[in-house]
């Protein structure tokens, strides 16, 4: 058999350093990226159903030669091993690709809340600062000097009843 030539790159996995039981969990298992922040992506192993969530982490994605290449997981594998890469900066190379590692490398870096910007519209970032209380002060209303309510049915209108002349 002949030997395929190639163009002599190595693939973004290629880089990375696992072994054989890693590469088959990655096969296996569900994955999901989420582009968290610039260079960062979180996954997360979706095998676990509704505990996926205890199975995210992120992985810092940095560009090496051109080409962005994941470098280090949040996992407690990768902290454990600096010579072998976690099976979810693996999955991020084989499964995510260069089509998530490129979204990370391209993600800006949000501006900070103190950089001045002359056309912002001032907004509320958070529900507690679009639902602030008026601190209980009821608003001033003009009201006629003199009710003409029927009380129908034995009952006052509104005003009348909250003036507490409920008679």
């Amino acid at each position: 058999m002949e030997a395929i030539e190639t163009s002599g790159e190595k693939s973004i996995v290629d880089e990375l350093n696992f072994g054989k039981k890693t590469a088959k969990r990655v096969a296996w298992e569900s994955w999901e990226f989420t582009v968290v922040g610039p260079h960062q992506v979180k996954v997360t192993n979706a095998s676990y159903g509704y505990l996926k969530d205890d199975h995210a982490y992120v992985v810092g994605v940095e560009v090496r030669n051109g080409r962005p290449v994941p470098v280090e997981c949040d996992c407690p594998a990768d902290q454990f091993s600096e010579e072998y890469a976690c099976k979810h900066r693996v999955a991020l190379a084989a499964i995510g690709g260069p089509t998530v590692l490129n979204a990370a490398v391209a993600c800006e870096t949000p501006k900070s809340d103190t950089d001045p910007d002359p056309d912002a519209v001032e907004t509320a970032n958070t529900a507690a600062d679009k639902l602030q209380a008026d601190g209980g002060v009821p608003a001033e209303t003009e009201e006629p000097a003199e009710c003409d309510c029927t009380r129908e049915g034995g009952f006052p209108c509104w005003p009348c009843f909250r003036d507490g002349e409920a008679e």
